[in-house]
């Protein structure tokens, strides 16, 4: 038997009354669906205690036939006349052939499960497909569960003290960060745009004396021009580690003082193309300050 013809019955507290919510076996109840359904109640799941002394509720066997005194919530799919499989409110016990509309009654349709890809719009009836997104605002509907905690109260119409609905809306800077990054980057790590870079220029001293006496030589000239550099002059780390960490890392310039430093050559490499070419101090200066 396939889940889509079984019932599962969710129960939650809605400012501490319990109503149970019936989706197909097959779907998941979407916990955010329902508080925004039930705004600005609060709700709560179900525990253990709240079973205790209800003889209509059986913990894992619930099913819509027989409750008592619980509202029934259903996902439109639990249409009059379909029919179920489903706990038959006895331990260890599931029934079968459960017909709502004969068996049990709705008292209310809900959209309260999550979507999966194929659903019909409910507009034009297309299947929605799923894509991968980042979250870089939101809005919530907080309700009145911290206005009672804080007992936050202004004056209402009639010049008595109203308890407040809160809510909360926003742009969050390391969210835009995140998708930035998420647009930004390819298998060897991040490749972030000039504009929003940490640094303008990674420059990496391959490890030699020599070499880090370089580094530290043209980053000191770099900075002095106003340019923003990020030096990795770490001793006792490989060459390899090295790049591997500016790949990662992603500032859009990447200058290494490398096998040629004893000529006093650069290799400057745009991190976002791989393009790499050799340059002197003073042309490394110049490309890197633009001028």
């Amino acid at each position: 038997m396939p889940a889509s013809a079984t019932l599962k019955n969710l129960l939650v507290k809605v400012d501490g009354e319990i109503v149970a919510i019936g989706v197909p076996g097959d779907r998941e109840v979407d916990m955010d669906k329902v508080e925004a359904h039930f705004a600005p109640a609060a709700v709560e799941l179900v525990t253990a205690e709240d079973f205790t002394g209800r003889a209509d509720l059986v913990r894992g066997y619930v099913g819509p036939q027989g409750l008592e005194k619980v509202r029934y919530l259903a996902d439109p799919r639990v249409a009059p006349g379909t029919a179920w499989i489903t706990g038959a409110n006895k331990e260890g016990v599931h029934a079968r052939n459960v017909v709502a509309g004969r068996d049990f009654e709705v008292d209310a349709y809900v959209d309260a499960v999550v979507v999966q890809e194929g659903d019909p719009c409910p507009v034009c009836g297309t299947g929605l497909k799923l894509d991968r997104a980042i979250e870089i605002g939101h809005i919530f509907q907080l309700g009145r569960k911290y206005a009672d905690a804080l007992q936050l109260d202004v004056l209402g119409q009639q010049g008595k003290p109203v308890r407040v609905t809160m809510g909360s809306y926003g742009i969050g800077v390391s969210r835009a960060v995140a998708a930035l990054a998420e647009q930004h980057a390819d298998e060897q790590g991040l490749v972030w745009p000039a504009e929003i870079a940490p640094a303008d220029v990674h420059v990496v001293a391959a490890g030699k004396a020599l070499q880090t006496e370089l580094a530290l030589d043209v980053s000191q000239k770099l900075g002095d021009a106003g340019v923003r550099v990020l030096v990795d002059d770490r001793a006792g780390v490989s060459p390899g580690v090295k790049f591997t960490d500016a790949e990662l890392i992603g500032v859009p310039k990447i200058l290494v003082a490398g096998r040629r430093s004893a000529d006093g050559v650069l290799e400057l490499k745009d991190r976002r193309t791989g393009e790499r070419e050799e340059l002197t101090v003073d042309e490394a200066i110049a490309r890197l300050t633009g001028k």
